[in-house]
Parts: C-alpha cells; sequence; structure tokens
C-alpha cells in the first residue's frame, strides 16, 4: 500500500486574510522601536498587549508594502567610493610599497663617482635604485648614514629627482652600474581622471533630484498634498485661547457640535455647512480660529495655503487638490482648512488676457471636490481670506462657502479681553492697567496686540526689570504706532523751536475742540524715517459714525500745526506736508462721498472701494463721469473747507498765545508732555508772552498757495 504523500505548503509571495504569529518569535523579531511606534499609533493612548502565547494580527496588502518592521534598504552613497579609494591610496603607501630614501642628487653623484650605486633605474622625472651602505662614512651626512645603518644593513633603497645631466649615462657605464629606463606609474592620475568627474556628476544629479522632488521626496509624488495634518493635542488651541470675537465663536460653535455629535442634527434631516469662510482683516485671528474649532472638537486639522497648491508644472494643483480630499476623507471627521484662499480663488474674470491656467484648472478641481463629497460624513473646509471681493462667484455660492463669518477689529471691551489672553505668561507689576491700555490701541487686531505684549516684555528684560511695567507698554505703543525715537538726531535749535510750536498747534487746538479726540501725549523727539514730532489724540470710545461737526473739529487739528507756524514766525515749513495731505483728503471726501457740501447737494463724485478687509490702505478711487464745471466746482469747495477751517484755528491761537508759548517752551524743556503734564499745564495760570507779531491773510496762503512737500508730516 502505497503511502500518502505529505504536500508542502507553497511559500506564498503575499500574505492574505489572518496570519497566525507565535508570540515568542513575534517578541524576538517584531518587539521594538518601530512596533512599539506603530502600534501606539494605531491605539492611541494605549500600550499594546498580547493577552494570549499566541495571537491573531491582521495584516492588509497596504501594511505588508508600507510595514516598517522589514528591512531596511541600504541606500548607495558616493561616501563609499571616496573612503574605499583613500583607503586603497593608504594600503599602497603604507605596506605595499617599502621604505624608499629620498637623497639630494648631488648625493647620488657622490655614490656614484665612489662606485657604492648597485642598480638604477632612470624615469622621465625621478631616479631609483639601491646602493650599498658599506664604506660610506665619509660619503654622506652622519645622521643621515645612522638612520640608513639602523633600518637596515647591506643595500638601501634611495629615489632622487632627475637633473637634466648629459653625461650620466657615460658615467653610469663607466661605473659598470646596471641602470635600465623605467616608465612613470600614472595609475593614481588614471583613476582620479574617471572618478573625480563622475564623483561631480553623481553628486549634481543627485542635488538636482532632491530640489525637484521637492518635501514629496520623488518626482512620483510631486501631485502629493502638502496640507499640515495636526491632531487635537498639536493644535493646542480652543475657544478659551480666542478671544474678542464673540459673535464668531458662537457662530462656528454649532460647526464644532456636528463633528462632536453629528446624529443630532442628521435626525432631523439637517446638513451642515460644507464650508465656512472666514473673512477678515489681517491679523484678527482667522487662522487661530481655525484651529480652535479643530482644537475644540478634536479632530485632525489640513492645514494648507491657497499658494501650496501652485508649481512649476502644469495639472499639479489640480492633483493635490485630489489628494487632499481623498486624505481627509480617510480621516472624516476633520477639517480642511485653506489659508489665503485669495490666491487660489481668484475670480475666473480677472484672467481674460494672459490668465493663469494652471490656477484656473486647481480652482475647477476644487470645485468639482467640494461638491462630489458629502458634509455628513464629517469633513467640514474652513478658508480664510481678507479679500473676499476678489473671489469667484461660484466659490462663494450656497452648496460650497455656505456660511460667511465676519471678523473684525475688536472694539474696547474686545481689545481687553485680547490682552488678558496674552499676558497669561507675563510677569505684570500691579500699576499695569490692561483697560486704560486696551482704550489707548484703537483699531489694533489681534496680532497687533500680541506684538504690543511681547514687544513690551522685551523692553523690560532688556532694562534687566523683574516685571513688566506700564511704562513698557506706553513705550512699546510709541515704537510701533511712531517708530523708534532718533534721540541721537542732531538738529539745530531753530528747526527744534520750529517743530515745538508746530505740535503745540496741533494741541492747544484739540484741547478746544469739544468733538476732537482728546491729546494724550505731545513729542518733540523724532521718530521713524521721517516723523519729526507726533500729538497722539487718543478716542474716548469705539465711533462707527462721525458727524459732519466732528469732521470740521478734526480739520482744524489737522491745521493747527501749519497756522501755529505761520502765526509765531510769519512764514511756513515743510513740516506739515502730511497734516495738508490728510485735511485735503478729509475734506474732498465730505464732498465727493458724504453730501456734506450745499453747492453741490446729496450726490456722491465718487466712488471709494470697500477697503474694509483689505487693510492695506492700497484701494484706489474710481472716479465717476462729471463735467469739468463740476470738477471745478469740487475743487473751489474743498478749498472753500480748508480756507474755513484756517480762519477758525487762527482765530483759536490767537486767543490762546500765551498757553502755545508756553506749551512749546515746556515741550523745548521736556521734549515729551504726557496727559499729566498737560492737564497740569492747562490749569495753571500762565504768564502773558509778547503780542504776536503781523502776519499776511491766512486765507490767501491756504486757499491759493501750494501744498509744502515733504516726505511725512511731522
Amino acid at each position: 500500500m502505497e503511502k500518502p504523500r505529505r504536500l508542502r505548503p507553497r511559500a506564498r509571495p503575499q500574505c492574505r486574510g489572518l496570519m497566525k504569529v507565535n508570540l515568542g518569535d513575534f517578541q524576538a523579531s517584531i518587539l521594538g522601536t518601530h512596533t512599539n511606534a506603530r502600534l501606539s499609533g494605531a491605539y492611541p493612548g494605549r500600550p499594546p498587549t498580547f493577552p494570549a502565547l499566541e495571537t491573531r494580527l491582521t495584516f492588509n496588502k497596504v501594511d505588508l508594502e508600507k510595514n516598517p518592521m522589514e528591512p531596511r534598504q541600504q541606500q548607495f552613497s558616493l561616501w563609499y567610493v571616496l573612503v574605499t579609494i583613500l583607503a586603497m591610496l593608504a594600503i599602497q603607501t603604507l605596506f605595499v610599497s617599502g621604505h624608499v630614501e629620498t637623497i639630494p642628487y648631488s648625493d647620488f653623484k657622490v655614490l656614484l663617482k665612489a662606485g657604492k650605486l648597485k642598480d638604477v633605474a632612470i624615469g622621465e622625472q625621478a631616479i631609483s635604485g639601491t646602493f650599498s651602505t658599506e664604506g660610506i662614512d665619509n660619503l654622506l651626512a652622519k645622521q643621515q648614514i645612522e638612520e640608513i645603518r639602523r633600518e637596515a644593513k647591506g643595500d638601501h633603497a634611495f629615489s632622487t629627482l632627475r637633473v637634466a645631466d648629459p653625461e650620466l649615462v657615460q658615467e653610469l657605464e663607466a661605473a659598470k652600474v646596471r641602470f635600465v629606463g623605467q616608465p612613470d606609474n600614472k595609475w593614481l592620475s588614471t583613476i582620479l581622471s574617471w572618478v573625480v568627474p563622475a564623483v561631480i556628476f553623481f553628486g549634481i544629479w543627485s542635488f538636482l533630484i532632491k530640489r525637484v522632488g521637492g518635501a514629496a521626496g520623488s518626482m512620483m509624488e510631486i501631485g502629493k498634498s502638502k496640507a499640515k495634518v495636526y491632531m487635537q493635542k498639536e493644535t493646542g488651541v480652543t475657544f478659551a485661547d480666542v478671544a474678542g470675537i464673540d459673535e464668531a465663536k458662537e457662530e462656528l460653535s454649532e460647526i464644532v457640535s456636528f463633528l462632536k455629535d453629528p446624529q443630532r442634527y442628521q435626525r432631523l434631516g439637517g446638513k451642515i455647512p460644507k464650508g465656512v469662510l472666514l473673512v477678515g482683516a489681517p491679523g484678527t485671528g482667522k487662522t487661530l480660529l481655525a484651529k480652535a474649532v479643530a482644537g475644540e472638537a478634536g479632530v485632525p486639522f489640513f492645514s494648507m495655503s491657497g499658494s501650496d497648491f501652485v508649481e512649476m508644472f502644469v495639472g499639479v494643483g489640480a492633483a493635490r487638490v485630489r489628494d487632499l480630499f481623498k486624505q481627509a476623507e480617510t480621516k472624516a471627521p476633520c477639517i480642511i482648512f485653506i489659508d489665503e484662499l485669495d490666491a487660489l480663488g481668484k475670480t475666473r474674470a480677472l484672467n481674460a488676457v494672459g490668465g493663469n491656467e494652471e490656477r484656473e484648472q486647481t480652482l475647477n478641481q476644487l470645485l468639482v471636490e467640494m461638491d462630489g463629497f458629502d458634509s455628513n460624513k464629517g469633513v467640514i473646509i474652513m478658508a480664510a481670506t481678507n479679500r473676499p471681493e476678489i473671489l469667484d462667484p461660484a466659490l462663494l455660492r450656497p452648496g460650497r462657502f455656505d456660511r460667511h463669518v465676519a471678523l473684525d477689529r475688536p472694539d474696547l471691551k474686545g481689545r481687553e479681553q485680547i490682552l488678558k489672553v496674552h499676558v497669561k505668561g507675563v510677569v505684570l507689576a500691579p500699576e499695569v492697567d490692561l483697560t486704560k491700555l486696551a482704550g489707548r490701541t484703537p483699531g489694533f487686531a489681534g496680532a497687533d496686540l500680541a506684538n504690543l505684549v511681547n514687544e513690551a516684555a522685551l523692553l523690560a528684560a532688556r532694562k534687566s526689570k523683574q516685571m513688566v511695567e506700564m511704562a513698557d507698554f506706553d513705550e512699546a505703543l510709541d515704537r510701533i504706532v511712531g517708530g523708534l525715537e532718533k534721540k541721537n538726531r542732531v538738529m539745530n535749535p531753530k528747526e527744534k523751536e520750529t517743530i515745538a510750536f508746530h505740535e503745540a498747534g496741533h494741541a492747544i487746538v484739540a484741547e478746544h475742540r469739544p468733538l476732537a479726540d482728546r491729546v494724550s501725549k505731545v513729542s518733540i523727539i523724532p521718530r521713524g524715517v521721517a516723523a519729526l514730532g507726533y500729538t497722539q489724540q487718543t478716542p474716548t470710545e469705539d465711533r462707527y459714525l462721525l458727524k459732519r461737526s466732528e469732521l470740521l473739529d478734526r480739520l482744524d487739528v489737522l491745521l493747527g500745526g501749519r497756522i501755529a507756524e505761520q502765526l509765531i514766525f510769519g512764514d511756513v515749513s515743510t513740516g506739515a506736508q502730511n497734516d495738508l495731505q490728510r485735511a485735503t483728503d478729509m475734506a474732498r471726501q465730505m464732498i465727493t462721498q458724504f453730501g456734506m457740501s450745499d453747492q453741490l447737494g446729496l450726490a456722491t463724485y465718487e466712488n471709494m472701494p470697500n477697503p474694509l478687509f483689505a487693510g492695506t490702505g492700497l484701494m484706489q478711487r474710481e472716479r465717476n463721469e462729471y463735467s469739468e464745471s463740476t470738477a471745478q466746482m469740487i475743487d473751489a469747495e474743498v478749498r472753500k473747507l480748508l480756507a474755513e477751517a484756517s480762519h477758525r484755528v487762527q482765530a483759536t491761537l490767537e486767543g490762546q498765545r500765551t498757553k502755545l508759548d508756553a506749551l512749546a517752551q515746556l515741550l523745548l524743556e521736556k521734549e515729551v508732555v504726557d496727559r499729566q503734564d498737560l492737564d497740569m499745564f492747562l490749569s495753571a495760570k500762565v504768564t502773558p508772552m509778547p503780542p504776536p507779531k503781523p502776519v499776511a491773510n491766512i486765507e490767501e496762503s491756504t486757499a491759493t498757495g501750494k501744498p509744502d512737500q515733504k516726505t511725512q508730516g511731522t
């Protein structure tokens, strides 16, 4: 009876299904840094456990292909070639080649004439051979003879450089020395002539491959997404770290609630918005708020800039968009955040001539992907921009970015809350008043306030203080608003006096205008590039509307410095250039945009694009079509407003001439006058000064004169 043959299991190239692994072999071959890292990543927060002596592990094809426990392939390096060549040269020099004594050519001729040479090999550049060491005491130097005899007895090898000696062969024949010709050994130069170019070529090739591959690592992965993935613990931001934008946080809390409990909304048939567009000026906290949403929900956070999608190769942007959404679906629920969306989603109609086809292709792919996925899967798209007016309308329609959240600059209460967040890690002195500091920073965004706190801390550390004092915040605010102090700038006394009266004129007029902002500080210390002095006004509250009377008071304050110079010195300087420019712009806006002219009526003549979120001040006016006569009327009304303001300012300064002179003298003495000093000055009795000098009519000089030229006003 034939015995049944035992079938040997055929080796399988790939494991499918379940694989049974013995625990001992498993621990011996697998347990290590790679296994611990992989298992800890698969089960966050729990160490790997093995409940039985045998365990069953499930591997899929992707895990087997990307298993970090497989033997690592050794990468070829050009350093191996260089080390090998150097080792060969060292072996050749130290071990293979014997020691050869190098002697001068004169000693070689002495040994030849003495008949001590045994044999000689004549090369193109050197002569080598052997000589007898017997009887050479009087032929060579004593030290050289001792070294030769210490090494070996009998014949000794030598080498010397060849000298053009036509009688050498005859002398060798006469001495009956055996000599032969020897070609030079050029193997080293031959190897170097091949190796050095090869090393340079491979080095350049490797460098170019790494540069072209970029972050993806190779040409085949250039279409991969460059999005950074943050888990909850890595973002480190929650709603507690965001202040001053309570309305926006309340609006986005619904997104957090959906990511935590999607069934609550799906039960009633509701759908969460696919996309949320954060719109706001630079520094208002758009990126911070997006990270806070991910941190509150505890979901992965994909962060990417709009410019990261576009590369030098056509089609790369669209491929990265597809890869980004593919990764997001595998990690759902999650949040995709695209910062600076305007770099990617600019209106396609603007690119009709010389458009960017690659960017349009990327935008089209983004639109397709946003239409193709279901928000109920838990993938939320958030984007941020400060230029919503240039975004493509297809991006803004419902179904893509359903919800638009506007982030404005914080008000007084919001600034105080933001300051409290940023000073958590700062050692503050007891006298620091954040409410007062928030009142002195109107128009500051969250990033500006963070910079203010940091600058104050750096100034305190520079002075070796133990705590950050209120004076440090005041100095930091002055540095941010006006620039660095130029105390070492040399100014002649006449210019310094002119600046003092100029700033005193601003301050006196501001104090006598009930609707103007209060003066908080007056300084004649140069700051920044061209500011020779400044008068700082702080509003008492946040204002969103300005009346005509308030604008007229602001015009008076702007012209106070120029009129004071003319009143005191009978002449004007270029220091009022910035004041005149701002006053002219304000007067023109009152006439052409605000309808505050009795002669021109309620019509508007110039449109200013809404610069609410641009934050750059570079928006240009769009001039409407109107007749030349209307333009002349506009110019006449602007000159009329400025002339009337100059008359009011002249009357005020003439009536307060004594205070004007006294405040200018106080500025010359102290250089900086704060609000406390100003209150003491205004409440004190001032000694009258001589009457003012007669000056020309101010209406003519203001209405018909040319504006002063200066890079920046004082």
